[in-house]
């Protein structure tokens, strides 16, 4: 499963907005004092996680990026140099500077369901990811748990989609709509069943069954008026991913997608998409 660069682009804002502070803090705690961080991050996308994470960590930072879709690897190089102060082409990676942090960093084209042992064999001491363990299966997050244990790292996700979603002004449907969703997230994305809006329990139980220090924050989106763009999006996306389950009544759907579009940029309009920040550390 991909998503597309404007997608994300259009979601960075508000994804970085949400971020859980303590949670955040808690992993700067965790790495405070080491010279140099090496870090996996999984499902990179356009290099958002490390435009959001590489604040908390130290001066000097190794990313190693990941992604199946070789269009995000080449818009994740772009915006990264964009981002930084300065950047330099080396070997196929590139060597930034931002904030007085040297942060070098790689890029793989990796199917996480077949290349996983090869990207934690590069010996990250970080492995993170955003947005990507609701799509993944429980049986797949149990092992991943036991392999980031194996490969003595830490690891760090945000935003794991957790269902608890809300909507204002309120119309009738949306708790079938809530629910309808919710149901179409449990479908595979790839990883078998996913998790789904169980995601983020998935995760504490797996990796405290493997034996690691689990702190986990809330980070929800919380997107109104000024993010009508990405308001109108996700409810769009809702409405697309409710009707593949029938669980909705075509009809009725059209009219909570049409109210919901028709209220995007009122003073009191909110939408609030739960999500769950999980740091786990080695015990």
């Amino acid at each position: 499963m991909s998503f597309s660069a404007e997608w994300l682009a259009l979601r960075e804002p508000v994804d970085h907005a949400s971020r859980n502070a303590a949670v955040g803090a808690a992993l700067g705690a965790a790495f405070a004092g080491r010279s140099t961080v090496r870090v996996l991050d999984l499902g990179c996308g356009t290099g958002s996680n490390l435009r959001a994470t590489a604040p908390l960590l130290g001066q000097r930072q190794e990313w190693l990026l990941a992604d199946h879709d070789p269009a995000l690897l080449v818009a994740a190089r772009e915006s990264l140099a964009g981002w930084a102060d300065r950047a330099r082409d080396a070997d196929g990676r590139i060597d930034l500077v931002k904030d007085g942090r040297d942060i070098t960093v790689a890029f793989y084209k990796a199917d996480l369901t077949r290349d996983l042992a090869k990207l934690l064999a590069m010996k990250p001491e970080l492995v993170t990811a955003s947005a990507l363990f609701d799509l993944i299966s429980p049986d797949w997050i149990a092992r991943f748990a036991g392999e980031v244990k194996a490969a003595r790292a830490a690891f760090f996700t945000v935003l794991t989609y957790d269902g608890r979603d809300s909507f204002a002004p309120a119309h009738p449907l949306d708790a079938d709509v809530i629910a309808a969703f919710a149901a179409h997230q449990h479908g595979d994305k790839g990883f078998g069943p996913a998790a789904g809006p169980k995601g983020a329990a998935t995760l504490a139980h797996a990796f405290r069954s493997a034996g690691f220090a689990v702190q986990e924050g809330d980070s929800p989106w919380r997107i109104g008026p000024d993010h009508a763009a990405l308001a109108g999006d996700l409810v769009r996306g809702i409405a697309r991913a409710v009707t593949e389950t029938g669980k909705v009544g075509a009809s009725d759907l059209h009219g909570w997608l049409a109210f919901r579009l028709r209220h995007l940029t009122q003073a009191d309009a909110m939408i609030v998409t739960g999500h769950t920040d999980t740091l786990a550390l080695p015990g």
